[in-house]
């Protein structure tokens, strides 16, 4: 199996609020042709260590592809520390230029001179045209091994992977089909997970199975490859309903539906509809509802009733009930439910009352007592969590614990 590596250039991608996308889609494409990436690694503007990082990648990998750092800039140092990493020079390449100044003379300016600099290419490199920006790419095969080196931005970026590195890689690696369920589970921890399902996946072979825990879920993610299409959906359709059968009802998804599109999916078979009451989640699981297109077919409704006062006026929830035993209370949050589903005339209603932080705990009550409540067609019910986290965490936490304690409702 082929190996590659990916280097995201710019200092921007190690600040706190950047992130590499292109890094991840990169990596799906070349996972589905076989390929299989080893490392990832993020540089910024600094020469001598985008230098190190080209040559140990071209050491150790089949396929090394750069993103980033090709602009006209001071800062944009890929091409000439890419070139001094493989023992290259760069060549100018007057009808580089020609063409910039004539992109330039269409956008209604002149191109400035700073702009020369994206016409110099890597020597004996493929030049990889870019109809999305200013930038072109290069591909330079070195003994068997391939260096494609890309534009940052992503409109440009991925066009220029597809058009033109994409085949190239495509046919070294061969006829290498892939198929990929992703499962995903709830009210289970990752340990727990993967203690049932590790005796399972682990007796296959040619298939990557990874366990992932993300905010509120576990992911199950299957990557199953075989000569053909249909050997490789086999395998992964047989590995997926393996697990699904050993974790049961904790199985909430098995292609990697999100919670609320499962619950949209389930109410719109049933043909029934839904309101929520939500307090500490302040309209999350209402927000998260309707961000699927369609749940206007089954969603009713939402009520923020944030104070005391709101819980009484809006949902009929009775002041005996707040005094005796307080606004986080599963007698409160069994009212808040009911009350829901009286007022918009639904099948069902969720409602959620907790405590997310970081005061308004008590040693009766600690941050991140959540309870949920349910009204449907057979009565009203309740349940309390005690979630971790930060306010964040606990309010999304509490939103996705609702929807799949409606989900566990539904059957």
């Amino acid at each position: 199996m082929l190996s590659a590596e990916i280097i995201a250039i710019g200092s921007e991608l190690l600040t706190p609020d950047k992130t590499d996308t292109n890094g991840l889609w990169l990596t799906e494409k070349l996972n589905d042709i076989g390929i299989e990436v080893m490392l990832k690694t993020i540089v910024g503007d600094d020469g001598a260590r985008l230098e190190e990082a080209v040559r140990d990648a071209m050491r150790r990998s089949d396929i090394v592809i750069t993103t980033g750092g090709l602009g006209p800039t001071e800062d944009d140092i890929t091409r000439q520390f890419t070139a001094n990493a493989i023992g290259r020079e760069l060549v100018y390449h007057d009808e580089i230029e020609t063409h910039l100044r004539e992109r330039f003379r269409a956008w209604g300016r002149e191109m400035p001179e700073i702009n020369k600099r994206q016409a110099y290419v890597i020597d004996g490199g493929d030049i990889l045209p870019n109809p999305n920006g200013s930038a072109v790419g290069m591909m330079v095969e070195i003994d068997g091994k391939i260096l494609a080196i890309l534009p940052g931005p992503p409109r440009e970026n991925q066009p220029m992977f597809t058009d033109h590195v994409f085949p190239k890689l495509k046919a070294i690696a061969g006829e290498v089909f892939v198929k990929r369920r992703i499962l995903r589970v709830s009210g289970m921890g990752e340990s727990a997970v993967d203690e049932i399902a590790a005796p399972i996946y682990t007796s296959y072979e040619n298939v990557q199975t990874s366990i992932l825990f993300n905010k509120s879920e576990v992911e199950i993610h299957i990557a199953a490859r075989a000569e053909s299409a249909a050997e490789a959906e086999t395998t992964a359709n047989k590995l997926a309903n393996q697990l699904i059968e050993a974790l049961g009802k904790a199985v909430f998804a098995t292609n990697g539906e999100t919670m609320e599109e499962v619950i949209g999916m389930r109410l719109k078979e049933r043909g029934e509809t839904l309101a929520v009451a939500e307090s500490c989640t302040g309209g999350l699981i209402g927000g998260r509802l309707t961000d699927v297109p369609g749940s206007s077919a089954y969603f009713m409704e939402g009520a923020i009733t944030y104070s005391n006062d709101a819980k009484m006026r809006t949902l009929g929830v009775t002041k005996q009930i707040i005094d005796e035993h307080g606004a986080v209370s599963a007698e409160c949050a069994e009212a808040m439910a009911a009350g829901m589903k009286a007022y918009a005339s639904s099948d069902h209603a969720i409602s959620v009352t907790g405590i997310a932080g970081p005061d308004g705990g008590s040693d009766e009550k600690p941050v991140g007592t959540v309870f949920l409540g349910y009204a449907g067609p057979h009565g009203v019910k309740s349940v309390k969590f005690t979630l971790p986290g930060d306010r964040y965490l606990i309010r999304w936490r509490a939103s996705q614990a609702a929807l799949d304690y409606l989900r566990r409702q539904l059957g």
